[in-house]
């Protein structure tokens, strides 16, 4: 039966100083990969890298700012150098996700909003994909919102730029699918995240909504980690909705 153990792989995870990303790297990291952690907040970084340490797992901080393509570019590299030439694992987790109204949002926020969630992604994806590519194997998993699929009002730039990341999962996964590169994605639901915690009751209505009919926590790690492994070597091109059931009903 295949693993889901990640002994031996070096993993990039974006966004993993708070929230869903520094869930994850803990997890991948408790799994045998070395983590690359990367985000804007250098203290909570290395507060995340320390944590994985203190538990026997390996793990580096690298502060960046992935609104800029030069800063995207040189991320890869240094994940590269950490990783002593290779990144098997590509964690597309860091995002903004602003509510307001269409007519509310400026231009500087819309730059953003794209600028990181789909602009860094693709330059992620471009720099370490064909190295993947010539080691014959590699994962990549793409953090959406179920904003992507289901009308939510106030959500429509940050949901279409998730959108965006839909379709190049399914891209990807023809592109570099051949060539033993695994590419998906998760739609988490509702998260309580230290992100999340500006939208208030807004968090609380939109989960109520699911079936399960909660915030959902560690479970989206969870997924994340199994289509990182070996575990989902027949999983390609698929956007995995871990929600509590609410695309179900949406």
């Amino acid at each position: 039966m295949a693993s889901l153990e990640l002994t031996g792989r070096v993993a990039l995870v974006t966004g993993a100083t708070s929230g869903i990303g520094a869930a994850t790297a803990a997890l991948l990291a408790q799994r045998g990969a070395r983590v690359v952690v990367t985000g804007r907040d250098s203290a909570r970084g290395e507060s995340v890298v320390a944590a994985i340490r203190a538990r026997g797992g390996r793990a580096d901080f690298v502060a960046a700012d992935l609104r800029e393509a030069h800063a995207v570019r040189q991320l890869a590299r240094q994940a590269l150098d950490l990783g002593g030439g290779r990144v098997d694992i590509l964690v597309n987790n860091a995002g903004i996700y602003p509510f307001a109204f269409t007519e509310k949002a400026s231009e500087t926020e819309v730059d953003d909003v794209y600028a990181l969630n789909m602009e860094a992604p693709f330059h992620l994806v471009a720099e370490l994909a064909p190295g993947m590519a010539e080691r014959g194997g590699g994962a990549i998993v793409n953090v959406s919102t179920i904003a992507a699929a289901c009308e939510v009002a106030g959500l429509a730039l940050y949901g279409s730029s998730k959108a965006a990341v839909e379709l190049m999962t399914k891209a990807w996964a023809a592109e570099y699918g051949p060539r033993g590169v695994r590419v998906n994605a998760v739609w988490p639901g509702a998260v309580r995240t230290e992100g999340t915690a500006g939208m208030g009751e807004f968090l609380d209505v939109l989960a109520a909504q699911a079936p399960v009919g909660r915030p959902g926590p560690e479970e989206i790690a969870e997924a994340i980690a199994y289509l990182a492994s070996d575990a989902a070597s027949f999983v390609q091109g698929v956007l995995l909705p871990v929600d509590g059931g609410r695309t179900a009903v949406c």
